[in-house]
Protein backbone atom coordinates (compact mmCIF):
# COMPACT_ATOMS: atom_id res chain seq x y z
CA UNK A 1 0.00 0.00 0.00
CA UNK A 2 1.28 3.30 -1.11
CA UNK A 3 0.65 6.78 0.65
CA UNK A 4 -0.62 9.11 -1.68
CA UNK A 5 -0.53 12.80 -1.45
CA UNK A 6 -3.44 14.25 -3.23
CA UNK A 7 -3.23 18.39 -4.72
CA UNK A 8 -6.54 19.56 -6.27
CA UNK A 9 -8.28 16.24 -4.12
CA UNK A 10 -11.45 18.96 -3.28
CA UNK A 11 -11.84 19.42 -7.43
CA UNK A 12 -14.05 17.66 -9.94
CA UNK A 13 -11.42 15.40 -11.30
CA UNK A 14 -10.15 15.18 -7.31
CA UNK A 15 -13.74 13.39 -6.21
CA UNK A 16 -12.99 10.30 -9.02
CA UNK A 17 -9.47 9.89 -7.94
CA UNK A 18 -9.61 9.60 -4.64
CA UNK A 19 -12.55 7.00 -5.20
CA UNK A 20 -10.47 5.09 -7.31
CA UNK A 21 -7.36 5.28 -4.80
CA UNK A 22 -9.48 4.13 -1.90
CA UNK A 23 -10.78 1.59 -4.43
CA UNK A 24 -7.15 0.38 -4.61
CA UNK A 25 -6.38 -0.02 -0.75
CA UNK A 26 -3.87 3.49 -0.90
CA UNK A 27 -3.33 5.21 1.87
CA UNK A 28 -4.94 8.95 0.70
CA UNK A 29 -4.12 12.36 2.07
CA UNK A 30 -5.40 15.13 0.84
CA UNK A 31 -3.65 18.42 0.40
CA UNK A 32 -6.23 21.84 0.71
CA UNK A 33 -6.74 25.84 1.68
CA UNK A 34 -7.81 25.77 5.07
CA UNK A 35 -11.01 27.38 3.51
CA UNK A 36 -11.98 24.30 1.51
CA UNK A 37 -14.74 22.13 2.30
CA UNK A 38 -13.03 19.24 3.38
CA UNK A 39 -15.80 16.99 4.82
CA UNK A 40 -16.58 14.67 2.50
CA UNK A 41 -13.06 13.26 2.08
CA UNK A 42 -13.04 13.42 6.12
CA UNK A 43 -15.93 11.34 5.57
CA UNK A 44 -14.53 8.50 3.35
CA UNK A 45 -11.70 8.53 5.93
CA UNK A 46 -9.48 10.46 4.26
CA UNK A 47 -6.32 12.52 5.92
CA UNK A 48 -6.86 16.15 5.20
CA UNK A 49 -3.31 18.71 5.64
CA UNK A 50 -4.12 22.23 5.07
CA UNK A 51 -1.70 25.18 3.48
CA UNK A 52 -1.63 26.84 0.26
CA UNK A 53 0.30 26.14 -2.34
CA UNK A 54 1.97 28.59 -2.77
CA UNK A 55 3.80 27.66 0.52
CA UNK A 56 6.78 25.32 0.29
CA UNK A 57 6.89 24.91 3.97
CA UNK A 58 2.91 23.48 3.74
CA UNK A 59 3.97 21.39 1.08
CA UNK A 60 7.11 19.97 2.85
CA UNK A 61 5.49 19.33 5.84
CA UNK A 62 2.12 17.80 3.54
CA UNK A 63 4.97 15.32 1.58
CA UNK A 64 6.13 14.08 5.26
CA UNK A 65 5.84 9.83 4.84
CA UNK A 66 4.25 10.47 1.22
CA UNK A 67 5.32 8.23 -1.28
CA UNK A 68 3.62 8.87 -4.48
CA UNK A 69 2.40 12.44 -5.53
CA UNK A 70 -1.27 13.42 -7.71
CA UNK A 71 -1.16 16.84 -8.39
CA UNK A 72 -4.44 17.43 -10.17
CA UNK A 73 -4.41 21.23 -8.97
CA UNK A 74 -4.07 23.66 -12.04
CA UNK A 75 -1.06 24.63 -13.43
CA UNK A 76 -1.68 27.50 -14.98
CA UNK A 77 -2.23 29.66 -11.66
CA UNK A 78 2.10 29.92 -10.99
CA UNK A 79 2.17 27.19 -8.47
CA UNK A 80 3.91 24.71 -10.09
CA UNK A 81 7.76 25.98 -9.39
CA UNK A 82 6.65 25.95 -5.19
CA UNK A 83 4.99 22.37 -5.68
CA UNK A 84 7.88 20.84 -8.07
CA UNK A 85 10.47 22.27 -5.41
CA UNK A 86 8.82 20.62 -2.76
CA UNK A 87 8.24 17.46 -4.60
CA UNK A 88 11.79 16.95 -5.59
CA UNK A 89 13.28 17.22 -1.66
CA UNK A 90 10.88 14.68 -0.40
CA UNK A 91 12.42 11.56 -1.73
CA UNK A 92 9.54 10.35 -3.80
CA UNK A 93 9.00 7.20 -5.14
CA UNK A 94 6.93 8.57 -8.35
CA UNK A 95 4.23 12.10 -8.59
CA UNK A 96 1.80 12.28 -11.31
CA UNK A 97 1.14 15.92 -12.78
CA UNK A 98 -1.92 16.79 -14.75
CA UNK A 99 -1.98 19.29 -17.37
CA UNK A 100 -4.13 20.08 -20.17
CA UNK A 101 -4.50 19.80 -24.41
CA UNK A 102 -5.18 23.20 -23.95
CA UNK A 103 -1.07 24.04 -24.23
CA UNK A 104 -1.33 22.75 -27.90
CA UNK A 105 -3.71 25.97 -28.97
CA UNK A 106 -2.77 28.66 -31.30
CA UNK A 107 -4.21 31.07 -29.61
CA UNK A 108 -2.64 33.32 -27.33
CA UNK A 109 -3.48 32.73 -23.74
CA UNK A 110 -2.92 34.53 -20.49
CA UNK A 111 -2.26 31.08 -18.44
CA UNK A 112 -0.36 29.45 -21.66
CA UNK A 113 2.84 30.22 -21.19
CA UNK A 114 2.50 29.65 -17.68
CA UNK A 115 1.37 26.05 -18.09
CA UNK A 116 4.26 25.59 -20.80
CA UNK A 117 7.01 26.67 -18.39
CA UNK A 118 5.15 24.64 -15.15
CA UNK A 119 5.65 21.57 -17.55
CA UNK A 120 9.27 22.45 -18.36
CA UNK A 121 10.12 22.71 -14.46
CA UNK A 122 7.86 19.37 -14.17
CA UNK A 123 10.87 17.83 -16.66
CA UNK A 124 13.96 19.41 -15.05
CA UNK A 125 12.96 18.58 -11.58
CA UNK A 126 14.93 15.19 -11.35
CA UNK A 127 11.69 13.82 -10.28
CA UNK A 128 10.14 10.14 -11.82
CA UNK A 129 7.06 11.56 -12.98
CA UNK A 130 4.45 11.36 -15.51
CA UNK A 131 2.31 14.17 -17.31
CA UNK A 132 -1.49 13.54 -18.29
CA UNK A 133 -3.09 16.55 -20.52
CA UNK A 134 -6.97 15.60 -20.75
CA UNK A 135 -9.04 17.66 -23.21
CA UNK A 136 -12.24 19.03 -21.83
CA UNK A 137 -13.60 17.39 -19.32
CA UNK A 138 -17.24 16.44 -18.44
CA UNK A 139 -19.50 14.58 -16.35
CA UNK A 140 -21.47 16.24 -13.81
CA UNK A 141 -22.44 19.54 -12.49
CA UNK A 142 -19.23 20.36 -11.54
CA UNK A 143 -17.31 20.13 -15.20
CA UNK A 144 -18.29 23.57 -16.43
CA UNK A 145 -18.35 22.71 -19.64
CA UNK A 146 -20.94 20.37 -21.08
CA UNK A 147 -23.28 20.64 -18.12
CA UNK A 148 -23.36 24.51 -19.08
CA UNK A 149 -24.74 23.38 -22.20
CA UNK A 150 -27.12 20.87 -20.69
CA UNK A 151 -28.52 23.69 -18.89
CA UNK A 152 -28.61 26.01 -21.62
CA UNK A 153 -30.16 23.55 -23.78
CA UNK A 154 -32.97 22.43 -20.81
CA UNK A 155 -34.24 25.72 -21.20
CA UNK A 156 -33.77 27.63 -24.62
CA UNK A 157 -34.74 26.43 -28.34
CA UNK A 158 -32.41 28.78 -29.77
CA UNK A 159 -28.61 28.01 -29.40
CA UNK A 160 -25.39 30.54 -31.30
CA UNK A 161 -23.46 28.52 -33.24
CA UNK A 162 -19.73 30.34 -33.74
CA UNK A 163 -18.99 30.50 -37.38
CA UNK A 164 -20.10 26.65 -39.06
CA UNK A 165 -19.91 24.68 -36.22
CA UNK A 166 -17.62 22.03 -37.88
CA UNK A 167 -14.34 22.15 -35.48
CA UNK A 168 -13.48 18.65 -34.18
CA UNK A 169 -13.87 17.78 -30.17
CA UNK A 170 -12.77 15.21 -28.03
CA UNK A 171 -14.57 15.77 -25.09
CA UNK A 172 -13.32 13.22 -22.07
CA UNK A 173 -15.65 11.57 -19.23
CA UNK A 174 -14.07 12.18 -16.22
CA UNK A 175 -13.86 8.68 -14.88
CA UNK A 176 -11.29 7.91 -17.65
CA UNK A 177 -9.07 10.57 -16.79
CA UNK A 178 -9.13 9.14 -13.04
CA UNK A 179 -8.19 5.55 -14.49
CA UNK A 180 -5.21 6.99 -16.26
CA UNK A 181 -3.93 8.76 -13.15
CA UNK A 182 -4.37 5.92 -10.95
CA UNK A 183 -2.45 3.76 -13.99
CA UNK A 184 -0.29 5.86 -14.11
CA UNK A 185 1.15 5.63 -10.58
CA UNK A 186 1.65 1.73 -10.80
CA UNK A 187 3.23 1.21 -14.76
CA UNK A 188 6.64 1.39 -15.29
CA UNK A 189 6.34 2.56 -18.51
CA UNK A 190 5.07 5.57 -17.46
CA UNK A 191 7.62 7.16 -15.24
CA UNK A 192 9.21 10.41 -17.36
CA UNK A 193 6.11 9.77 -19.84
CA UNK A 194 3.55 12.04 -21.41
CA UNK A 195 0.17 11.61 -22.68
CA UNK A 196 -2.48 13.44 -23.94
CA UNK A 197 -6.41 11.82 -22.73
CA UNK A 198 -9.03 12.25 -24.86
CA UNK A 199 -12.64 11.22 -25.00
CA UNK A 200 -13.65 7.97 -27.51
CA UNK A 201 -15.75 10.40 -30.37
CA UNK A 202 -14.44 12.95 -32.59
CA UNK A 203 -17.49 15.13 -33.12
CA UNK A 204 -17.87 18.57 -34.58
CA UNK A 205 -19.04 21.56 -31.91
CA UNK A 206 -22.44 21.04 -34.24
CA UNK A 207 -22.62 17.35 -33.94
CA UNK A 208 -21.82 17.86 -30.42
CA UNK A 209 -24.86 20.19 -29.62
CA UNK A 210 -26.98 17.77 -31.59
CA UNK A 211 -25.99 15.04 -29.05
CA UNK A 212 -26.99 16.51 -25.92
CA UNK A 213 -30.83 17.98 -27.73
CA UNK A 214 -31.40 14.55 -29.04
CA UNK A 215 -30.40 12.70 -25.27
CA UNK A 216 -32.78 15.63 -23.74
CA UNK A 217 -35.80 15.16 -26.18
CA UNK A 218 -34.96 18.57 -27.50
CA UNK A 219 -35.06 21.10 -30.41
CA UNK A 220 -32.76 23.67 -30.88
CA UNK A 221 -32.54 25.42 -33.89
CA UNK A 222 -28.72 26.73 -34.78
CA UNK A 223 -28.30 29.96 -35.65
CA UNK A 224 -24.88 30.75 -37.22
CA UNK A 225 -22.75 34.09 -35.74
CA UNK A 226 -20.04 35.11 -37.43
CA UNK A 227 -16.72 34.85 -35.76
CA UNK A 228 -15.64 38.74 -34.94
CA UNK A 229 -19.35 39.49 -33.47
CA UNK A 230 -18.92 36.65 -31.65
CA UNK A 231 -15.61 37.67 -30.21
CA UNK A 232 -16.94 41.60 -29.70
CA UNK A 233 -20.28 40.11 -27.72
CA UNK A 234 -17.81 38.06 -25.54
CA UNK A 235 -15.92 41.19 -24.80
CA UNK A 236 -19.16 43.48 -23.86
CA UNK A 237 -20.45 40.45 -22.18
CA UNK A 238 -17.58 40.04 -19.97
CA UNK A 239 -16.85 43.68 -19.00
CA UNK A 240 -20.23 43.24 -17.33
CA UNK A 241 -19.02 40.01 -15.83
CA UNK A 242 -21.18 37.73 -18.00
CA UNK A 243 -20.66 34.57 -21.04
CA UNK A 244 -17.82 33.52 -21.50
CA UNK A 245 -14.10 34.70 -22.83
CA UNK A 246 -13.58 36.08 -26.81
CA UNK A 247 -10.42 33.35 -25.60
CA UNK A 248 -13.70 30.32 -25.02
CA UNK A 249 -15.32 31.77 -28.62
CA UNK A 250 -11.88 31.54 -30.76
CA UNK A 251 -11.22 28.31 -29.17
CA UNK A 252 -14.58 26.79 -30.23
CA UNK A 253 -13.42 26.86 -33.91
CA UNK A 254 -9.96 25.09 -33.38
CA UNK A 255 -10.15 21.40 -33.53
CA UNK A 256 -9.07 19.99 -30.37
CA UNK A 257 -8.35 16.02 -31.63
CA UNK A 258 -5.07 14.19 -29.86
CA UNK A 259 -3.64 10.80 -30.75
CA UNK A 260 -3.73 8.31 -27.59
CA UNK A 261 -2.41 6.08 -28.48
CA UNK A 262 0.70 6.12 -26.11
CA UNK A 263 -1.92 5.75 -22.73
CA UNK A 264 -3.89 2.89 -24.47
CA UNK A 265 -0.11 1.46 -24.88
CA UNK A 266 0.93 1.85 -21.56
CA UNK A 267 -1.86 2.50 -19.23
CA UNK A 268 -4.67 0.26 -20.74
CA UNK A 269 -6.45 3.49 -21.52
CA UNK A 270 -10.01 3.26 -22.64
CA UNK A 271 -12.14 6.10 -23.35
CA UNK A 272 -15.81 5.60 -23.64
CA UNK A 273 -18.32 7.07 -26.42
CA UNK A 274 -19.31 10.73 -25.88
CA UNK A 275 -23.00 9.44 -25.96
CA UNK A 276 -22.42 6.83 -23.13
CA UNK A 277 -21.12 9.60 -21.50
CA UNK A 278 -23.11 11.71 -21.86
CA UNK A 279 -26.02 9.40 -21.41
CA UNK A 280 -24.76 8.47 -18.04
CA UNK A 281 -24.18 12.08 -16.40
CA UNK A 282 -28.08 12.85 -17.56
CA UNK A 283 -29.39 9.74 -15.65
CA UNK A 284 -27.35 10.97 -12.83
CA UNK A 285 -28.55 14.37 -12.95
CA UNK A 286 -32.62 13.45 -13.51
CA UNK A 287 -31.97 12.20 -10.36
CA UNK A 288 -31.31 15.14 -8.37
CA UNK A 289 -33.60 17.01 -10.86
CA UNK A 290 -31.50 19.25 -12.50
CA UNK A 291 -32.61 18.46 -16.15
CA UNK A 292 -36.04 17.24 -17.44
CA UNK A 293 -36.95 14.06 -17.88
Amino acid sequence: MSTVLVTGATGFLGEYVIARLLAGAERVIAFARPTSHVAPLAALGVEVRSGDLGDQAALRRALAGVDVLVNLASLGFGHAPTIVAAAANAGLQHAVFVSTTSIYSSLPSGSKPTRIAAEQAIRNSGLSYTLLRPTMIYGSPRDRNIWRLIKYLSRWPVVPLVGDGSAQQQPVFVDDVAQAVVAALHTEAARGSEYNLAGGTRLSFAQLLREVCRQLGRRAAMIRIPSNVAVAAAHALRQLGLGISAEQVLRLQEDKVFDCSAAQRDLCYTARAFEVGLAQELEWLRRLPLVPS
